[in-house]
């Protein structure tokens, strides 16, 4: 497709220059940017129908001359192209209907321009909401897409910024060095760093509340509050927390970070500046250079480096992929946080991976799988549809309230990075990446996007194949699509196919 593409562009280039027409020109009269023109000409962008046919009767030349200019041998072949995989086998066309078809160039033409329709409308399937409403706010009325929240807003800008904030990390080291904390920072490091520096004074209540709050701070009463019943890892990122929320307001250590930054919703400001103050915590308890030196060492052993610097699972999990220092850069990973009903309530995608906006995510990955061996962390290979392999590893960590786990917290912690990078980590050492094919586990952003036809794991039709139903046929998966040559499937031979009459 990427041929096509650039075959496509430059094609299209050929004959804007032998008109003698700027580019600025044909991307006002198409109009485009000559940005977005110069990208479609370089094979950078897909040409979508409608601009195309828009550019070529500008150009005066018909579609199935183009066509057979880019070396297509028949109309079909142009069409089937055009049509991507998934749908065209969910549509259950034979070739015998491709040539049928071929033969009525203006239906072709037809087809193949209400298809880019519903593959435009198709990408925009997560931003949808964008088209019920408009909501007014103080500076104007502005487009607003109902399913992209504040969370998601914070995701995109800590992915944006690489998850690294250097002033942040320095701070911290400064605030290390004039506290005199060793690598092991205990609780009441903090508190006696609290006191010293900031003028904080901490009150540990004793009793047992009604109320599920955990930290309050009184930043005019200069008091912080936290409850008693907090273990020492939680207790010490609370406080390592309220350090940074202390320096935020007396040195504004994150206006320069959020300067320029223009949010959608007026909440994610606030939140940034939160997830801020986290990392500052992380930075604080796990400091840069010894943390990476150790993460080398241990080859990202996490529950040795847990162990090491006495920090929580998750804490350390988090670090991981703060590790974008130029000078000191790590593995780029991805890190998720799911419960057991599989709600994702923390997602971050450092290596590119894709995940869904409100929309849950793959149960074949490593992440809610874990869920089934809860004592040993979980690895895999994970696959995509579009080729790109990951190697995956993820543990359940709980934290019991009275005595009982359903009154508590379970989560199930999962990382990961490009499969070329497990070789860099501790836990891929006995699965080697020598059979692709065999090792990697089939997975997808979530059903409602999801390409896989024989997933035994759906939970919801893909968006991605046409509704069809056939009351003779069934898939083991309710939700599997049926595609062309399903009806051709031995079922007394798995994998075999019946020979065509």
């Amino acid at each position: 497709m990427a041929e096509t593409n650039a075959g496509m562009g430059q094609r299209l280039r050929e004959l804007r220059l032998r008109r003698g027409l700027q580019q600025s020109e044909v991307a006002r009269r198409l109009k485009i940017s000559p940005a977005y023109l110069s990208l479609i000409e370089k094979g950078r962008r897909v040409v979508q129908l409608p601009l195309l046919f828009q550019a070529l009767e500008l150009y005066g030349v018909a579609i199935e001359d183009f066509m057979s200019s880019l070396g297509e041998r028949h109309v079909d072949d142009g069409l089937a192209r055009l049509l991507d995989e998934p749908l065209l086998r969910s549509l259950n066309l034979s070739e015998e209907d491709l040539a049928s078809i071929s033969a009525e160039p203006r239906m072709v033409a037809t087809i193949t321009a209400l298809f880019n329709l519903y593959k435009n409308t198709r990408s925009q399937l997560d931003h949808v909401m964008t088209s019920m409403a408009q909501r007014e706010r103080q500076a104007g009325e502005d487009d607003v897409r109902f399913d992209y929240s504040p969370y998601d807003e914070v995701t995109d800008f800590l992915e944006q910024n690489d998850n690294w904030f250097e002033s942040l990390e320095e701070r911290a080291q400064q605030f290390r060095r004039d506290s005199a904390f060793v690598r092991r920072v205990t609780s009441d490091d903090l508190e006696r760093g609290l006191r010293e520096q900031l003028g904080v004074r901490v009150h540990r209540t004793s009793e047992r509340a009604d109320s599920s709050v955990i930290r309050r701070w009184n930043a005019e009463a200069r008091v912080l509050t936290v409850s008693g019943e907090l273990f020492e890892q939680r207790l010490k990122f609370q406080l390592a927390h309220t350090i940074a929320l202390g320096l935020f307001d007396e040195e504004k250590l994150h206006t320069p970070i959020l300067e320029g930054y223009a949010s959608q919703h007026a909440e994610t400001r606030r939140l940034i500046k939160i997830h801020l103050a986290n990392y500052f915590a992380g930075a604080l308890l796990l400091p840069y250079p010894e943390f990476y030196r150790e993460v080398m060492r241990t080859r990202y052993d996490l529950e040795v480096l847990a162990q090491l610097f006495e920090s929580s699972y998750e804490t350390v999990a988090h670090r991981m992929c703060n590790l974008a220092d130029p000078r000191r850069r790590g593995v780029p990973m991805h890190f998720l946080r799911v419960d057991v009903a599989g709600n994702i309530s923390k997602r971050y995608s450092g290596d590119g991976i894709r995940f869904a906006h409100q929309a849950g995510s793959c149960p074949k990955m490593a992440v809610h799988l874990a869920f089934l061996t809860p004592n040993v962390i979980t690895r895999q290979y994970s696959a995509f549809p579009d080729g790109s392999t990951y190697f995956c590893f993820a543990k359940v960590v709980s934290e019991p309230k009275q005595g009982s786990l359903m009154k508590g917290t379970t989560y199930s912690i999962g990382l990961g990075t490009h499969a070329d990078n497990a070789k860099f980590f501790a836990y891929a050492d006995e699965m080697p990446f020598a059979d692709p094919a065999k090792m990697a586990v089939p997975v997808g952003t979530t059903c409602r996007f999801c390409e896989r036809t024989d997933c035994n794991m759906r939970s919801a039709p893909s968006y991605k194949f046409a509704f069809r139903v056939d009351e003779y046929t069934k898939k083991d998966n309710f939700f599997s699509p049926l595609v062309r040559g399903d009806q051709n499937v031995d079922v007394r031979k798995p994998g075999r196919r019946k020979p065509m009459a």
